[in-house]
């Protein structure tokens, strides 16, 4: 059977990975538990907790043996679950033996069109707005069993899961997937300061990078493998391949963890992201796009320290919106900067109040043309203007041109594609050190 959950946590604490990890050991007597899954959501949800992120796995038992599951799993998540927070509403999902094979049963229509719907579902989920009734609709049409607390809005997040687990199943690379493994703290440490000593983690990092990243935050010297809330999580190592991520786990040393938990995850690959094509010039609060535009107004800082220009976009959305680094992106904002009137674009982040809040950002074309008054043919001064639309002339010489002169400037940034920092990375957002294979991304420049 597969198991999806969502919304156990909340901002004060808890984490469902955390619940996922203790569930996982503790069914391990009623058979064979694979390697979880960890997926993360749209992460411009307003009511998140903090990651927005759920978690599936398989576990082989035998069917007579589910509804004991069932029980054990309903248990602990009203054990664990933050309910005394007004934003945690619990949500599980159950897909028993008997769900699995029709959904499974190959040569079926309605096989492909089951599969077809929960991918659908789990798509949606990473990159629009679902409510409570769609979880609703396609677990009553797909006969699936699940349980919830409160508003049981984690009902969405636990079949979204539970789907990227079951396309999966199928076809094993039909998303794009990394790893990350989570060390959890002892109970009795939740809430204190964390114990990790950091030359180790550096040490970590420089054996393992670039198969694992966003461990640390090189250019702003600075940890990013732990949280700063008061949940179980002592940290997680992100990467590509998994003998990496446990050599480097190996060097790390910390205060002691109760275990720790392997996940197949979408983290670190744009699954948010929606192109300007398939927005087709609708955009929406709480998404998140890929637009191509051209600048429109030259970057200025304001209060707080985040930069902003307007954006133009290109013919086939039509608009214009304004575009932030904000202060917690560190150096990516030098980047931003460093943009002028007529530089062609693409960028990338969430969009609310038409507003992106950028995550990447590709300079296509930088315009390195600026115009000024025409120099004088005889003197070699600077003319200057005659009048509105009237051109201009030098007074000393009396010469007359009728066009400014077109200088080439030179730019202190290179074309291509940056990044912001670890340190102010969503989980989902793709390092550019992972995009460096892909054909066809063009010049890239990672932020180390």
């Amino acid at each position: 059977m597969i198991i999806g959950i969502d919304d156990t946590d909340s901002k004060n604490g808890m984490c469902t990975t955390y619940l996922c990890a203790v569930l996982v050991d503790e069914l391990r007597k009623y058979g064979e538990v694979l390697t979880p899954r960890l997926v993360r959501l749209n992460p411009c949800i307003p009511f998140k907790t903090r990651g927005n992120g759920a978690v599936s796995f398989e576990l082989t038992v035998a069917t007579r043996k589910e509804e004991t599951v069932k029980e054990v799993v309903k248990s602990r998540v009203g054990e664990f679950s933050e309910l005394q927070e007004e934003e945690t509403n619990p949500g599980v999902v159950f897909i028993g033996d008997t769900a699995l094979r029709a959904i499974s049963r190959r040569g079926s229509d309605k096989r492909n069109e089951h599969i077809s719907k929960l991918k659908n579902f789990y798509e949606t989920a990473v990159r629009d707005v679902l409510k409570i009734e769609h979880a609703y609709t396609l677990l009553s049409e797909l006969h699936f069993d699940y349980f919830g607390l409160k508003k049981k809005r984690g009902l969405i997040g636990a079949l979204a899961a539970a789907s990227f687990l079951l396309v999966q199943k199928r076809d094993p690379n039909y998303y794009e997937f990394t790893y990350e493994l989570i060390a959890y703290r002892r109970k009795e440490r939740w809430g204190t300061s964390r114990v990790i000593e950091d030359k180790s983690v550096w040490n970590a990092d420089e054996a393992t990078y670039p198969l694992t990243w966003d461990t640390v935050d090189l250019a702003n010297k600075k940890l990013v493998l732990a949280p700063h809330s008061p949940c179980p999580v002592l940290f997680g190592i992100r990467g590509d391949s998994v003998d990496a991520i446990y050599k480097a786990y190996k060097l790390i040393q910390a205060e002691p963890a109760e275990r720790e938990m392997l996940f197949v995850t979408n983290q670190g690959t744009d699954s948010h992201l929606i192109t300007d094509e398939e927005a087709k010039g609708a955009l929406h609060d709480h998404h998140s796009y890929i637009l191509d535009g051209m600048v429109e107004s030259n970057p200025r800082t304001i209060e707080g320290g985040h930069v902003v220009f307007a954006l133009e976009f290109a013919e086939n959305t039509g608009g214009r919106i304004e575009c932030m680094a904000y202060e917690p992106t560190k150096g990516f904002r030098d980047i931003i900067r460093n943009l002028r009137i007529g530089d062609e674009v693409t960028v990338y982040g969430s969009f609310k109040n038409r507003t992106i809040n950028l995550e990447k950002i590709k300079l296509r074309k930088l315009n390195v043309e600026a115009l000024s008054n025409p120099k004088c043919a005889k003197c070699g001064k600077r003319m200057e203007s005659a009048g509105r639309s009237q051109g201009y002339r030098c007074k000393r010489c009396k010469t007359y041109s009728s066009e400014k002169e077109v200088q080439i400037v030179d730019r202190e940034i290179d074309e291509g594609l940056y990044e912001v920092p670890p340190v102010a990375r969503r989980h989902i957002s793709e390092p550019l050190i992972r995009a460096r294979k892909q054909e066809g991304i063009g010049n890239i420049h990672p932020s180390r």
